[in-house]
């Protein structure tokens, strides 16, 4: 039989949490077609057009990464380089806001996600014709989303900050319909940033109705991963029992050294609410220093109109002396700034230049080399000058990560977008979880310290994900399944990146291939563009 492509000599992890076994894999078409079944797993019979060499390697199905940022990374070079090295085949998008749809009242200057390179597009009228639009293009991975909960919310009320009435409410969750009907995974939520801060419960629930609808899920940065945890868990608990939608956590974490302590009661909350019959998950990324933008570390109330009525207040004396107060006094609100330990704990990963700032130095160190007396003054002032600025916060702890990667429920997501480390990424700011994410949980977290088997770590970032997002016919090495695969010598699989230098590739991986076709052969990308715009499917059985 002749098909497009063999891999041959490697062992098959399948996704399904069983142990590796000797095959070959055919692909004809961009599926996998024949799995060797005899004695020895060859396919002596079967001839490729392209034959890859998979010797001491294992070949699995590609990576799902659940929490990706990579929807302007793309657009600038759409063989999301630092993904592709560690074996991701599928980006899914959507955490809070999403750039489709813009519609209504909603307008593309509303989606704040950080500087914007001028040949990035940033809204489309509806997420199906975002993707759509960069499978046209040519993209590297398969690209899905969720559907921005401050997309529903602007549009029907721009950037006002009240409850929705009930037509608005109406409104948005019409919106939501038309969206999940085109396939769209569900509703994502990030609920510590403006807008979507200013969602209430109420809201969510009336959008988890018509999730449960059309069993999509609901998928939520919580209100608080600090000193609210637990009522931030109790809060996504209370909108899955009360609509019997599927939700899970964004990467599940107790912020602040106060709050290390919490997380086995958060994990043992979850897991009672599993054996209640909720269908509750949740994913990491396996890095105790969050990132997000600077102005993070400022109340939410200051960012009312947007980045640039927050900038005017903080030129105001008598306004920047409350917003100073308010970080010092911290509140009702979720202060990264002091989950992180203060200015030594929060770390600008962004170049400026300008500024003399350097990516990769502390706040507290900016401060020092300035000579300002008081570091929250350097913060602001960074704020005002350059309010795109990218932070790293460090405020987790690495053993209560290891402890949420042991349970089955818990995947993976890289929270962050897929650059290069070519000269078009030079001054990109960059997190190590980039380039690293899914080679870390693989290479160390699986391999060298055997948290959990290597069978059981696939299966954490192929098929559980595929299947909580509802991906038809992929995430595992099964016949008639769509051929995203990953090859890779386990003895090599290493992150590099470091918060210094994050710009490594990881390494160990051999072939990735996207519905069948090879985007890196022998170590080395190939450039060729097979990613598709991915729909939500049914249910598997």
């Amino acid at each position: 039989m002749k098909v497009d492509v063999v891999i041959r000599g490697g062992e098959v992890v399948d996704g399904t949490g069983a142990p590796p076994y000797r095959a070959d894999v055919a692909i004809l078409d961009g599926r996998i077609t024949a799995i060797g079944t005899s004695r020895d797993g060859l396919l002596g019979d079967t001839t490729g057009i392209e034959e890859l060499d998979a010797t001491s390697c294992l070949v699995s199905p590609g990576f799902v990464n659940v929490l990706s940022h990579a929807y302007f990374t793309i657009q600038q070079d759409p063989r999301g380089l630092s993904d592709l090295y560690q074996g991701v085949t599928t980006e899914v998008f959507g955490e809070g806001v999403s750039l489709g749809p813009v519609t209504g009242e909603m307008t593309p200057e509303m989606i704040v996600l950080g500087e914007i390179a001028p040949t990035v597009r940033t809204a489309w009228p509806s997420s199906r014709e975002f993707l759509d639009d960069l499978e046209r293009r040519g993209v590297g991975q398969n690209v899905a989303t969720f559907v921005g909960a401050a997309n529903l919310r602007m549009a029907v009320a721009g950037l006002a900050d009240e409850p929705l009435d009930d037509d608005q409410l109406a409104r948005a969750c019409g919106l939501l319909r038309d969206e999940l009907e085109t396939g769209a995974l569900g509703v994502g939520s990030a609920l510590i940033y403006p807008p979507g801060s200013y969602a209430g419960t109420r809201e969510l629930i009336a959008y988890a109705h018509v999730l449960a609808e059309h069993d999509a899920l609901y998928i939520s940065h919580l209100r608080n991963e600090g000193d609210r945890l637990e009522e931030a868990v109790r809060e996504l608990l209370e909108i899955a029992r009360e609509t019997g939608a599927r939700a899970e956590i964004y990467h599940l974490k107790t912020a602040g050294r106060d709050n290390w302590h919490k997380m086995p009661e958060i994990l043992a909350l979850v897991e009672d609410a599993r054996d209640e019959g909720l269908r509750i998950s949740a994913d990491i990324y396996p890095y105790v220093a969050g990132s997000t933008g600077i102005t993070a570390s400022i109340p939410p109330q200051f960012h009312r109109g947007g980045i640039e009525r927050l900038r005017a207040r903080l030129r105001d004396p008598a306004t920047r002396a409350r917003v100073l107060a308010a970080i010092r006094e911290g509140g009702e609100w979720e202060s990264l700034w002091r989950m992180s330990g203060g200015a030594d704990g929060v770390v600008i990963l962004s170049r400026h230049p300008e500024l003399g700032i350097r990516p990769g130095t502390s706040v507290a160190d900016i401060a020092r080399e300035r000579g300002d007396a008081d570091p929250v003054e350097t913060l602001l002032d960074i704020v005002e000058a350059a309010p795109y600025a990218d932070a790293a916060y460090f405020l987790g702890d690495e053993d209560n990560l290891r402890s949420a990667f042991t349970r089955p429920w818990v995947s993976v997501g890289s929270d962050s977008d897929a650059p290069s480390s070519e000269d078009l990424f030079a001054d990109h700011p960059v997190h190590p979880r980039a380039f690293g994410a899914f080679a870390r949980v693989i290479g160390r977290y699986a391999r060298d310290e055997g948290l959990v088997g290597i069978g059981e770590a696939v299966r954490r970032v192929t098929s559980l994900p595929a299947s909580n997002l509802r991906l038809a016919d992929r995430g595992e090495i099964r016949r008639g399944y769509h051929a995203d695969i990953a090859v890779f010598d386990l003895s090599r699989v290493a992150d590099r990146a470091t918060y210094a230098d994050p710009k490594r590739y990881a390494t160990g991986m051999r072939h990735v291939l996207v519905n069948g076709v090879a985007a890196l052969r022998d170590g080395a990308p190939t450039g060729l563009l097979a990613g598709r715009a991915l729909r939500r499917g049914p249910a598997r059985r």
